[in-house]
């Protein structure tokens, strides 16, 4: 297992498009007996993803919003340590939509897994899981909480550094008190809020998000944080 791990963090670390990174969690899950991979970062009610399921799945999952009922999620919340699931085993009566959410998982070819949680910042999570079709042992249990985290973290930094592809250069970049400032903002904290949660005078938290809308040629706030966005800044 720990030469597989090896393995696999260097071959994260070389990767240089996301079909390599989808390539690389794939065999990665294929060894080790799971059929689908997917990495799922949530914000609130906003999710991103990137895996390996069907392509109706996925359809299906973001337009009826899945992410709102699904037992994974819920678990991985609520536990916020690495754990395996059954579809099987989720709670589902008549036609409630639990029950369609899992009857559809299992029809796609999602019946059973592990799942990885962790906790990012402002309140958001990353979660990586690998699943089945059939019921499988839980050989990832093998992997041990630490090196499990190691795995999501490096699958999240290695697709956030692919995704800022803008160049961007030194005078552009913002500092740790301008970035901190502007994760508040986006969150919709004031600069009397932010204040609060940082323990920055209000007039110097507004200094801050001035002198990165300068830096990144921002006319307003949202602006500001659509640029930020863009360039991978935030």
């Amino acid at each position: 297992m720990d030469a597989d791990l090896r393995l696999l963090i260097d071959a994260l670390e070389a990767a240089q498009t996301e079909h390599s990174i989808k390539s690389i969690l794939r065999s990665f899950g294929h060894s080790w007996g799971y059929d689908l991979f997917a990495y799922v970062q949530t914000e609130g009610l906003n999710i991103k993803t990137f895996n390996s399921y069907p392509d109706p799945w996925q359809h299906i999952y973001l337009c009826r919003q899945y992410s709102c009922i699904d037992p994974v999620i819920t678990e991985a919340k609520r536990k916020r340590e690495m754990f395996s699931w059954l579809a099987d085993d989720w709670p589902a009566r008549g036609t409630s939509p639990l029950r369609r959410f899992r009857d559809e998982a299992i029809d796609h070819g999602i019946r059973c897994g592990v799942t990885i949680p962790v906790e990012g910042s402002f309140g958001s999570m990353m979660l990586l899981t690998f699943a089945s079709s059939e019921r499988k042992p839980d050989n990832l249990a093998m992997l041990g909480l630490r090196k499990a985290l190691q795995v999501v973290l490096s699958v999240h930094y290695r697709l956030k550094m692919i995704s800022a592809t803008t160049a961007i250069t030194v005078k552009q970049m913002l500092s740790p008190r301008e970035t901190t400032c502007l994760m508040w903002a986006i969150k919709g904290k004031t600069a009397a809020e932010t204040a609060m949660l940082t323990g920055i005078n209000p007039r110097t938290v507004q200094h801050y998000l001035d002198s990165a809308r300068q830096k990144l040629d921002a006319q307003t706030l949202p602006q500001l944080v659509a640029i930020a966005k863009d360039r991978g800044l935030v």
